[in-house]
C-alpha cells in the first residue's frame, strides 16, 4: 500500500467507486457507512459512455453490459398523442462514443461494485457525528462511540452530508416543489396491452413527465420515474408510499401507453426532489466532497450518479498527479478546477428539465472521458466538450 490512509464517508455509488479506484492505485481505504447493510432498492439507473469508461478501468464494463439493457436511443414523446419530440442515439452511436449506454437496476449495479471491494473495506453502522481536522490528521467520531484517525476524508455522504456541514455549516436542502414517483414491475404485466414498449422513453407535458426504461438485457423488468408538481412535502421525510390511483390522477389524459404502464404498476413510492445551489467550495483542509454532497440535482438528465462517479475518478487522478494524500491541498485544488464547471453545468441543465426534449447534441455529456480529458490548472476554465471514441 502507498503511504497514507483515506477514509470515505458514505458507501453509495460515488463512495464505492472512489474506494475501488483508490485501492486499484494502492491506497489504504476505509469506507464508513451509516446503514447496517444494503438491499435491492426499487430504482433504476442509466449509465452513459462517460460512466462505462470508468467501469472499464475497474474491469467491470463487460459484466455491467451483460446485466443491463442497451437501448439504441433515447426517445422523447409528447404526453397525449405520443408524437416523437426527439430520437437521440445512444447505443446506435456506440462506436462513436467508444462505450455502451446501459440501463440497469440501481441495486444490482451497487452490489456489483461493493462485491468488488476487499472483504471488510466497508464498515457498517457508522453514523458520523463529528469531524475534527487538526491539520495533521482527521478524527472521525461515530454515534456508537467509536473513533477513527485518517490522513484525508472524502465526503460521499449525500445531500444531507455531515462533511458538507462541517465545511459550510448546517443548511437544509431546498424542496423543489416536485416529487418523483418510482416503480419497478415485471414487464410481463404489459402483455396483452397491444402496445410496443421501447427501451428508453420519456413522456413530456408542460409541467410533468415520466421516464420509462428496461433494467435488464432480456427486458424482463420495467422501471419508471416521474417528475410531478406537489406544493408541499413533510420536512425530514425521505419517501412515502404512493398508489396506482394517485398515478392515474397525476397522469390523467396521458397517452394510452402511459395508462397501460400505470395500470401494470404493482408498488410505487414517491420521493421529494431536493436541490442546493452550487457550493462555494468543495474542500477545506483535509476534507473534500464529491457527488450529491456538493452538487445534488434533480434526476432529469440521469446524470446524478454519473457525476459522483466522475468526481471519484477525477479526484483519484488528481491525487496521483500531485503525489498522494501528503499533497492533499494541491490535489483538491486541481480536482475542483477540473470538476466544478462540468458538474455545475450538468446540475443546472438537470434542474431545468430540458435535457433531450428536442434533438440536441449530447456529446458534451456522453463523450466525456475523465481519464483522458486534458487537465487544467486551478484558475483556468475547462472546456465542456470533449472528443469521443477514445
Amino acid at each position: 500500500m502507498k503511504k497514507g490512509d483515506i477514509a470515505i464517508v458514505g458507501a453509495g455509488l460515488g463512495g464505492v467507486a472512489a474506494a475501488l479506484l483508490l485501492i486499484q492505485e494502492g491506497y489504504h481505504v476505509r469506507l464508513f457507512e451509516q446503514a447496517s447493510g444494503f438491499s435491492r432498492l426499487g430504482a433504476g439507473i442509466q449509465l452513459g459512455p462517460n460512466v462505462m469508461k470508468i467501469m472499464r478501468r475497474l474491469g467491470l464494463e463487460t459484466v455491467v453490459e451483460s446485466m443491463g439493457c442497451k437501448p439504441p436511443s433515447w426517445i422523447s414523446r409528447n404526453w397525449d398523442d405520443g408524437a416523437v419530440l426527439a430520437d437521440v442515439g445512444l447505443n446506435r452511436r456506440r462506436d462513436y462514443y467508444g462505450a455502451a449506454y446501459v440501463t440497469i437496476h440501481r441495486g444490482d449495479f451497487h452490489k456489483l461494485l461493493t462485491d468488488a471491494l476487499p472483504v471488510g473495506a466497508i464498515v457498517f453502522d457508522k453514523r458520523l457525528t463529528e469531524v475534527a481536522d487538526d491539520g495533521d490528521r482527521v478524527k472521525l467520531s461515530f454515534g456508537d462511540g467509536t473513533e477513527a484517525l485518517t490522513d484525508i476524508v472524502i465526503g460521499a455522504d449525500g445531500v444531507n452530508s455531515v462533511i458538507r456541514e462541517t465545511l459550510l455549516g448546517f443548511e437544509a436542502p431546498t424542496y423543489s416543489g416536485y416529487i418523483g414517483h418510482r416503480a419497478i414491475f415485471p414487464a410481463e404485466r404489459l402483455k396483452g396491452s397491444g402496445f410496443e414498449f421501447q427501451p428508453c422513453v420519456k413522456w413530456w407535458s408542460e409541467d410533468r413527465h415520466m421516464m420509462v426504461y428496461f433494467l435488464d438485457d432480456r427486458q424482463e423488468e420495467l422501471y419508471y420515474v416521474t417528475g410531478v408538481p406537489e406544493a408541499e412535502w413533510p420536512t425530514g421525510v425521505s419517501f412515502l408510499p404512493s398508489s396506482r390511483d394517485e398515478m392515474r390522477e397525476a397522469f390523467a389524459g396521458f397517452h394510452a401507453i402511459v395508462q397501460a404502464i400505470v395500470d401494470a404498476t404493482t408498488e410505487v413510492t414517491k420521493w421529494p426532489l431536493l436541490a442546493r445551489p452550487p457550493l462555494p467550495l468543495w474542500s477545506r483542509g483535509r476534507l473534500v466532497l464529491l457527488g450529491d454532497a456538493c452538487h445534488p440535482m434533480k434526476p432529469h438528465m440521469a446524470q446524478g450518479a454519473a457525476m459522483a462517479i466522475e468526481d471519484a475518478a477525477m479526484l483519484v487522478r488528481c491525487l496521483e498527479v500531485e503525489g498522494g494524500p501528503s499533497h492533499y491541498s494541491d490535489a483538491f485544488a486541481l480536482y475542483r478546477a477540473n470538476r466544478m464547471d462540468r458538474a455545475s453545468h450538468v446540475q443546472r441543465v438537470s434542474n431545468a428539465n430540458t435535457w433531450l426534449r428536442s434533438n440536441e447534441n449530447p456529446d458534451w455529456v456522453y463523450g466525456y472521458d475523465v481519464f483522458n480529458t486534458p487537465l487544467v490548472s486551478p484558475g483556468a476554465t475547462p472546456a465542456l466538450a470533449t472528443a469521443c471514441g477514445s
